[in-house]
């Protein structure tokens, strides 16, 4: 465990109905193994190869959300925080609320509506987008990803002098690419988005993709246990088909084989965001 993270995606947590039934479903999709945490009954932590990969609470009905997959980003202070998301135009929905052993969340969500939350406290350290068993790659669906970027560089002191700790942002080939210690993980994509649309996947949004060894195996587990095939479609910027998927509760996700997140060469010059 550590708190040398500031900024970054920190964990992923699905706020779920019923956590018996997602186990059942994301073991059978994804492999994952589930262990009891210090909140009760109603949570889990998914483990891949002994490996923590995210939460799953059983908290949508009463906090009165939808079921959706929620990621996490680490903040020293979750009070200071929400102030600034308030500053700077966004809602706060929850918190902070505080969390055994000593940890402060806050659900938020931006300009557009796309929802996040913050973090304060002790994070795993083993734990980065990309690498090894968990996620592997967050991308947010936006209108607009410049703004989002300066929404969320505020919020969570991007490229912050002050912060020696946090996060680079670039501009490169129509994106915003979010790096920690030189490594991407995250990027910012604009597109058609519509924050009042009746189709979830085409909200603003944080994506989470998940990879699996073969996608086609994915695929048929989905469809036995419940989950919907929401769109079959190539990833943007490779050849690789990247496959989004609704889980019997309605969380959104997509699979994908792995996906390097290297940088990529750039078309033109590089801008700082």
């Amino acid at each position: 465990m550590t708190t040398d993270v500031t900024g970054a995606p920190c964990w992923l947590s699905l706020m779920a109905r019923d956590l018996h039934a997602a186990q059942e479903f994301y073991g059978a999709v994804l492999g994952w193994t589930f262990r009891p945490t210090g909140l009760g009954q109603g949570f889990s932590v998914a483990v891949l190869d002994g490996v923590p990969v995210a939460g799953i609470g059983a908290v949508a009905a009463d906090f009165a959300v939808p079921v959706a997959w929620t990621t996490y980003f680490a903040v020293d202070d979750a009070d200071a925080a929400v102030a600034r998301i308030r500053e700077s135009g966004g809602t706060v929905g929850i918190g902070p609320v505080a969390f055994p052993p000593g940890g402060r969340a806050a659900l938020a969500t931006d300009l557009e509506g796309a929802s996040f939350g913050v973090w304060e406290g002790r994070v795993l350290s083993d734990w980065r987008v990309g690498d090894g068993e968990t996620p592997a790659w967050l991308e947010l669906h936006t209108r607009n990803s410049f703004d989002a970027a300066l929404f969320y560089g505020r919020v969570l002191e991007w490229a912050d002098e002050r912060n020696p700790n946090g996060c680079e942002v670039s501009y490169e080939q129509d994106q915003v690419v979010l790096r920690h210690e030189g490594q991407v993980v995250a990027r910012l994509n604009s597109g058609p988005a519509e924050s009042g649309s009746p189709s979830p996947q085409l909200r603003p949004r944080w994506r989470v993709h998940f990879a699996v060894p073969d996608r086609r195996t994915a695929k048929a587990a989905v469809l036995r246990h419940g989950g919907t095939i929401v769109a079959d479609d190539p990833a943007p910027g490779s050849g690789e088909q990247h496959l989004t998927v609704r889980d019997p509760e309605g969380g959104l996700f997509t699979l994908d084989r792995a996906i390097d997140l290297s940088p990529r060469p750039p078309s033109g010059e590089t801008q700082d965001v």
